[in-house]
């Protein structure tokens, strides 16, 4: 980078790339627009390179502006985060990563790494978000998260995926339901139900599974409701709203009036995988999964 470009240059064309505006970029920077005009353009110069298209009324990122933005952006977040764990080295502590996880992924495996990590590593920071599959994929494209946890079978090149854990489904009724677990035989007995199913969007591959089940029963279930919660699916069927078909783990952690018929007589399984970055350069992520590995969560 030359001498004569400085980080503020980076930060102030940064901003004027997302708002695509002089005076709102310039309120937001706490500067005037002529002198953010002045900065935008010494920076031009240096660069010997048009970056924003501007006239009367619209500003634009030129295409050699746009390719400037995203490798900007990127280099800014490595920069902050090398900043944040020199920080937290300074402090006595390790570093920190920042994990996504679909909600089932609470029940056993994100707790026990937890757990496993706390006794290892005891000063590493976690940021934990619970998220659907397609927004951990683009947070980890975009490294803002480090590690997810999804229910997905493909990710795209740049991402590692490996399988954690492998679980069954179960059948969810409300606690007074007439069937048991004594008496169930085969998913048939339910056909006449109304199901309450996660949305397809919140996992396509998820909900496909679930739909293999059904074929595997026989039958097309009537679909009266789509969530992307657990609990709102626990809650409907307690209210008798239809039944459910989830991931066996996630009977564990709720406290309400249903019950679950472990659907182990069938061949369907659903698989939860921990997906990474491979040009992610947290130091943490190796260990995190070195620790996922070897403790086989």
């Amino acid at each position: 980078m030359s001498n004569r470009i400085e980080w503020r240059h980076l930060r102030y064309f940064l901003q004027v790339a997302e708002d695509l505006h002089f005076g709102r970029a310039a309120s937001k920077l706490f500067i005037s627009q002529p002198g953010l005009s002045r900065q935008i353009k010494q920076l031009e110069e240096e660069m010997q390179t048009v970056l924003l298209e501007r006239d009367n009324k619209n500003v634009q990122l030129s295409k050699a502006g746009g390719y400037f933005n995203e490798e900007v952006k990127i280099l800014l977040r490595d920069f902050e985060r090398i900043v944040t764990h020199t920080k937290l080295l300074s402090k006595g502590q390790e570093g920190k990563i920042s994990i996504g996880y679909v909600g089932s992924a609470m029940q056993n495996v994100i707790p026990d790494l937890l757990l496993n990590f706390r006794d290892s590593f005891p000063q590493i920071k976690f940021g934990l978000s619970e998220m659907d599959n397609a927004k951990q994929i683009d947070g980890l494209l975009s490294q803002r998260i480090d590690l997810g946890f999804v229910r997905l079978e493909k990710v795209p090149a740049e991402l590692a995926i490996k399988p954690v854990f492998e679980d069954t489904f179960s059948l969810v009724l409300p606690a007074d339901h007439a069937l048991t677990k004594r008496k169930f035989k085969s998913l048939s007995q339910v056909k006449e139900e109304t199901f309450i199913l996660f949305e397809k969007e919140y996992s396509p591959v998820y909900y496909n599974k679930v739909m293999s089940v059904f074929e595997y029963g026989g039958f097309e279930p009537l679909i009266s409701h789509s969530t992307v919660h657990a609990n709102t699916i626990f809650r409907l069927v307690e209210n008798k709203f239809g039944v459910s078909i989830v991931p066996s783990s996630l009977a564990l952690g709720y406290d309400m009036k249903v019950k679950f018929i472990e659907l182990d007589n069938i061949p369907q399984r659903t698989q939860l995988s921990v997906v990474w970055n491979k040009a992610n350069r947290n130091p943490v992520l190796k260990k995190v999964l070195d620790i996922i590995f070897r403790a086989k969560l």
